[in-house]
């Protein structure tokens, strides 16, 4: 964890302006604060110059207005089919993009997202014919600085191998792929990927690789290049397999990437600390500009993701817990987001219930976990341990949870309250939901 402070430290000192670092604003919630509001945050307190969002929502985009933000629109699979027509095109380019632009600087639309992992061949083959008729819906509408692209997730490549062999799937490359590039090449636009070492299937053996910790790395003895991180693999990975049809010579960007912070027992690596590590490491290389092995001093515009935690996301626990704000604005963990000499904001309203954090073990924690939890913060100077000692006032119920559960809050709020205090591996989460009980208070 003193590594994680020692980066935290060196970021603080990177970023005194903007810096070409984006963020994923996802609003599948019912706790998040108006768009106006996020959008002033996001101006004066922190380092983001640009959203993306996962729709064209028009009262986002009226926050957005003279704020200085780029923000990209994203146009939903299911209308991909039908901007194939350039009626369809122009007329959705007069519906969502003429109203706003330029006064909200709107600076991509995103046609679709990962279609190639959606397996629907009907999105997947008139995908480029959609982002060829929006383009020229948008000369025609008078908006040569909006340009067109469209998000990948890394299921593009044949198999997994050292960046020098990476190449696209077989049936995709000249199919898909090569006019795709092409269409980039000739607009001048990014070919934009989602990469997320998180999701990588052999994440248990490579979590260090992944998460930019020491680790004996991947050497490619074709370049007799050497790679510490996977996400430097991943972007050389792109590169190589663009190049190898003749488009290495294309922006690539960075649609989403980033760090889950909780889950449940199926995500053992969605961590606090993990997503310290990781987002902190991308923001600092992306910023640093020193580039990938294969691609120096060359610069990725890169979007976060994702700006909130998004409470009624469907799917595992893990989904909802991307976020790097909460939503009083006030950072999850900090990896040097807020502007230089900024300090958090006072959240707008007060905390429910008891206007109290608690920190108390997640649902799935294990008997072993517990018991080392409970362990380490009675072995901590400071913290007293006697209330669930026998005879004490929180020694009933003499069960493993409550005991560890008093001792991890109490840990947690003799260390200051912060998130970094209810860690303990994972496996401790903050909750407003006072868990004292008769004679036994949670102070």
């Amino acid at each position: 964890m003193t590594a994680v402070f020692i980066l935290i430290g060196v970021l603080l000192q990177l970023f005194t302006a903007t810096t070409g670092i984006g963020v994923n604003y996802g609003m599948t919630a019912d706790n998040l604060p108006p768009p106006s509001v996020v959008a002033n945050f996001l101006k004066t307190q922190t380092i983001f110059d640009s959203v993306k969002l996962f729709d064209a929502n028009p009262d986002v985009l009226r926050a957005f207005a003279n704020t200085g933000i780029s923000v990209s629109v994203t146009i939903g699979n299911g209308d991909i089919p039908g901007l194939t027509n350039t009626v369809t095109a122009r007329r959705w380019v007069a519906d969502h993009i003429s109203p706003f632009h330029p006064q909200t600087k709107i600076k991509y639309i995103c046609v679709g997202t990962e279609v190639l992992f959606s397996k629907n061949d009907v999105w997947i083959n008139n995908l480029v014919p959609a982002m060829r008729s929006l383009h020229y819906a948008l000369n025609k509408a008078g908006f040569q600085d909006i340009k067109v692209t469209s998000a990948h997730a890394l299921n593009i490549f044949r198999r997994d191998t050292i960046p020098s062999l990476m190449r696209f799937m077989v049936g995709y490359d000249q199919s898909f792929f090569a006019p795709l590039l092409q269409f980039h090449q000739r607009t001048k636009s990014p070919f934009m990927v989602n990469p997320y070492p998180y999701f990588s299937p052999d994440i248990t053996r490579r979590l260090n690789y992944a998460l930019f910790k020491p680790n004996s790395g991947i050497y490619d003895k074709y370049t007799k290049k050497n790679y510490t991180n996977m996400f430097d693999s991943i972007l050389d990975s792109t590169y190589t397999a663009m190049k190898a049809l003749g488009y290495g010579n294309v922006e690539i960007a960075i649609g989403e990437t980033g760090w889950p912070t909780q889950g449940d027992a199926t995500s053992p690596f969605a961590t606090m600390e993990n997503a310290i590590s990781y987002n902190g490491h991308v923001i600092k290389e992306i910023v640093s500009g020193k580039g990938t092995p294969l691609m120096p001093n060359r610069t990725f515009e890169t979007y976060m993701f994702a700006l909130f935690n998004e409470n009624q996301k469907p799917g595992p626990l893990v989904e909802k817990y991307w976020g790097m704000f909460n939503p009083d604005l006030t950072p999850i963990y900090d990896v040097g987001l807020l502007r230089r000499g900024q300090s958090a904001p006072t959240p707008a309203t007060p905390a429910p219930s008891s206007s109290k954090n608690f920190c108390v073990p997640k649902v799935d924690v294990s008997n072993t976990q517990l018991q080392s939890n409970l362990d380490y913060a009675c072995g901590q100077e400071g913290i007293d341990c006697t209330p669930i000692q026998p005879g004490g006032a929180c020694y009933e119920p003499n069960t493993l949870r409550a005991h560890a559960a008093f001792a991890m809050n109490t840990y947690y709020r003799t260390k200051g309250e912060s998130y970094f205090s209810c860690d303990f591996a994972g496996t401790g989460q903050i909750t407003t939901v006072d868990p004292s009980y008769p004679n036994c208070r949670f102070v």
